[in-house]
């Protein structure tokens, strides 16, 4: 059982919750995740570790509620518990002192971009950031990234925060005029394909944290299979870091999609369960 210590709103639908784990924040890396299961029948989700505290013993995770497990564990308040925490688990960010580089977030990925921004920065690169999102009460970690990185550029689709437009034009515009030693893309599947698409042309390593479906994060069940490079890779151990140049994205959307339905039906069937709880309270 895993205690939450603290639990904030970031934007509507994205929930924090720092969990009380000290052997795994004292092992966890940036690119890193858990895997958790809320209750003893439900099923495994990952989740990327966005921040560690060693003397606290915690670790901070961040999500957004979209289906069944996600709004189970929002739901979860501080002093409650989670069933399990597994973790960390995949491979680290490939961190090292690479000079100019640049990190591509969007929606929750913000999150999970910003602890390696901050060990990239910690081994001295010039770091920049790109963050974006549908309008500013989605654009999270704005405060904590902006204190962080050397220059700070921001985003939105209705232009009510930053600049209006995709993250990809401000990368455009800087690959344009800018020597860009990395990358790293980290968000919605589609915005990383995009971002491995724009950067192609210019050559510059892009490394993309792939999130498809997965179980037991070991690599047994061989549920994130990816195909990379022409290869089988199996996100959970293998990644989830991959170069986006050599990812199959199209192959990697339509596997998100092979649960939709099942995902559709566990939500309707929760959100009827608590609306008939509801309608008994008013009994």
């Amino acid at each position: 059982m895993f205690e939450i210590l603290d639990k904030k709103i970031l934007a509507p639908g994205v929930k924090l919750i720092k969990v009380k784990a000290p052997l795994i924040s004292q092992k966890a890396l940036a690119g890193q995740f858990v895997v958790i299961r809320v209750y003893e029948k439900g099923e495994r989700i990952p989740l990327t570790i966005a921040d560690k505290d060693e003397k606290e013993g915690s670790i901070t995770i961040v999500f957004q509620e979209i289906g069944k497990t996600t709004k189970l564990l929002g739901k979860l308040e501080k002093g409650e518990y989670i069933l399990d925490v597994v973790g960390p688990l995949g491979k680290p960010s490939e961190i090292d002192k690479y000079g100019v580089v640049i990190g591509v977030g969007g929606g929750v990925g913000i999150a999970a971009l910003f602890p390696i921004l901050k060990s990239l920065k910690s081994y001295g690169n010039y770091v920049i950031s790109i963050i974006g999102g549908r309008s500013k009460d989605y654009v999270i970690y704005r405060d904590e990234i902006e204190n962080l990185v050397d220059e700070a550029y921001i985003t939105t689709d209705d232009g009510t925060l930053g600049r209006k437009g995709l993250v990809t034009d401000v990368l455009k515009e800087l690959l344009e005029n800018r020597k860009i030693d990395r990358i790293w893309a980290v968000g919605p599947t589609i915005m990383m394909k995009v971002v491995s698409e724009v950067t192609r042309p210019y050559d510059v390593p892009t490394i993309v944290s792939l999130n498809p479906i997965m179980v037991d994060g070991t690599g047994m069940c061989g549920g994130c299979r990816v195909t990379v490079g022409g290869e089988i890779k199996f996100t959970c151990v293998d990644g989830p870091e991959f170069d986006g140049h050599l990812v199959d994205f199209d192959e990697l959307l339509l596997r998100l999609k092979t649960y939709k339905e099942e995902e559709m039906l566990a939500l309707k069937i929760l959100e009827e369960s608590e609306a008939n709880r509801i309608e008994s309270f008013k009994d």
